[in-house]
């Protein structure tokens, strides 16, 4: 049991966490025998798959994220009803993966081209390198991006020429499924191939030796299990982890938009994002101005049905991720956390919300401070306005995916961002948002291993080889 995702006569119950009701269709789990079956089939497919050319592939693919857009507005639909996400924000989360059809797609291709190297009109030596496919990837999905995430590991392995098996959450099992039978419907039979299940059916398959890679995003604990598991036979992974990210608010930034940025990037998604922000330092000599901003920017928002208009937060996305937040939130209070606010929600009994809550007087032995909370709170505390205070605060955390660092003086702001340990620092804005699209998506310390995203990120799923002539290379 995850997340509190129950599994009953091999049937994944599947909740709707703002109703507590049981969601139609019913999603059973793969038995060992159809992931054996799955398995040889993604093997037996792979090598005319990647027989094809890299243009063929990428036209296919193509093909597949533009399968998606007739099933658009029920995908959404399904995403509300499995994790929560109001719909406005499930739209969003479909359309972006459509849009990944076009330039982003183009990078891709790019990035498995062979490379020349020497040679020219007098015939001098030349090197080819080439990329080689692994072979057959398995990709471990989340459940807060249940469509947004697959394509960002499972397109760049299929356009490498691997064939790709993924497991949705159980948390989301419908929506992984919808996406990806969506995408595969113009690949080859075999070539993408969907398992369902909790980690019983993800530790076979990723322990499988037909197995050659893992992708996974999802959380450090789990990370750590499939690096233990792959270890034996040196499988090549990538894994996008937890993030405890910090965002720093100097005194000379533009309040205003730092405190909407603070309030915003806290609680989009319910607070359930690797990169949310989830310590916000303020300058002590802004404290009172500041949090006053967040105050007036936190009481907008509205807990409700995801479905409704007017909502701007549902609910968490299961009953064992809401305690996680209440007891983070009530541990705090304990130590000495003042809560400045929390929401009205809906309390039926039946749902997973959980009110919008403003923490400030937070320190750094916290709790709170130290585990990723993955909730809607905004959590706030204060350092002496130095530099290096901040950067010593921003670095106290076994994570490093993204952080935030909010100055008028852009020289101070890259200067800090250089020295926090993380793969990503927004400057005055949320960077996973900003960022180019060349950027990769990359955690440090504990928040990750290899990346994906960006030219680096889409050759993870491929190993280069050097083909060498003494002479030019045949065309």
């Amino acid at each position: 049991m995850v997340q509190g995702v129950l599994i009953e006569n091999g049937v994944i119950q599947n909740i709707n966490p703002a109703t507590g009701e049981l969601i139609e269709p019913t999603v059973s789990v793969t038995s060992p025998e159809q992931l054996d079956v799955i398995i040889k089939a993604a093997n037996a497919s792979q090598p005319s798959w990647s027989a094809r050319t890299l243009s063929e592939r990428i036209a296919a693919i193509r093909q597949g994220l533009a399968s998606v857009e007739p099933i658009a507005d029920e995908l959404a639909s399904v995403i509300t009803q499995e994790m929560g996400k109001i719909s406005a924000e499930a739209k969003l989360e479909v359309s972006n993966a459509i849009a990944l059809k076009d330039s982003w797609l183009d990078m891709v291709k790019e990035a498995n081209k062979d490379v020349h190297l020497g040679g020219g009109e007098e015939g001098k030596a030349e090197s080819v390198i080439v990329r080689d496919p692994l072979g057959v990837v398995a990709v471990i999905s989340p459940w807060n991006f249940p469509a947004g995430e697959i394509p960002f590991l499972a397109i760049p392995a299929l356009a490498a020429g691997n064939t790709v098996i993924v497991k949705p959450s159980e948390v989301t099992p419908l929506s992984g499924e919808l996406f990806c039978r969506a995408l595969a419907s113009t690949l080859p039979e075999g070539v993408l191939q969907v398992v369902q299940g909790d980690g019983k059916i993800g530790e076979q398959l990723v322990s499988s030796d037909d197995i050659h890679m893992v992708a996974m995003t999802g959380s450090t604990a789990t990370g750590k299990k499939i690096m233990s598991v792959c270890s034996s036979k040196l499988k090549r992974l990538v894994l996008e982890l937890g993030g405890k990210d910090p965002m720093i608010v100097f005194k000379d930034a533009n309040l205003d938009k730092a405190a909407n940025d603070a309030v915003a990037n806290s609680l989009f998604n319910c607070g359930q994002v690797c990169c949310a922000v989830e310590r916000v330092f303020v300058d002590e000599s802004i404290q009172n101005e500041f949090e006053q901003k967040v105050l007036d920017i936190a009481k907008k928002w509205k807990v409700g049905n995801p479905s409704d208009a007017g909502t701007t937060m549902g609910p968490l996305a299961s009953q064992v991720q809401r305690d996680n937040v209440s007891k983070q939130v009530d541990a705090a209070v304990k130590e000495g956390a003042k809560v400045l606010y929390q929401s009205e929600c809906p309390d039926d009994g039946h749902g997973y919300f959980y009110p919008v809550t403003v923490l400030s007087n937070l320190n750094q032995d916290m709790q709170i401070q130290n585990l990723e909370t993955f909730g809607p709170v905004v959590a706030m505390s204060t350092f002496d306005g130095t530099e290096e205070t901040a950067i010593a605060m921003a670095n106290h955390s076994d994570f490093g995916l993204a952080s935030y660092v909010y100055t008028t003086d852009l020289t101070k702001g890259s200067r800090v961002a250089r020295k926090i340990r993380s793969g990503q620092v927004g400057i005055n804005c949320y960077s996973i948002l900003a960022a180019q699209p060349a950027c990769p998506w990359i955690g440090h310390k504990q928040s990750g291993f290899g990346s994906h995203s960006g030219m680096d990120g889409f050759q993870s799923f491929s190993v280069p080889k050097s083909i060498v002539f003494t002479t030019n290379a045949p065309k």
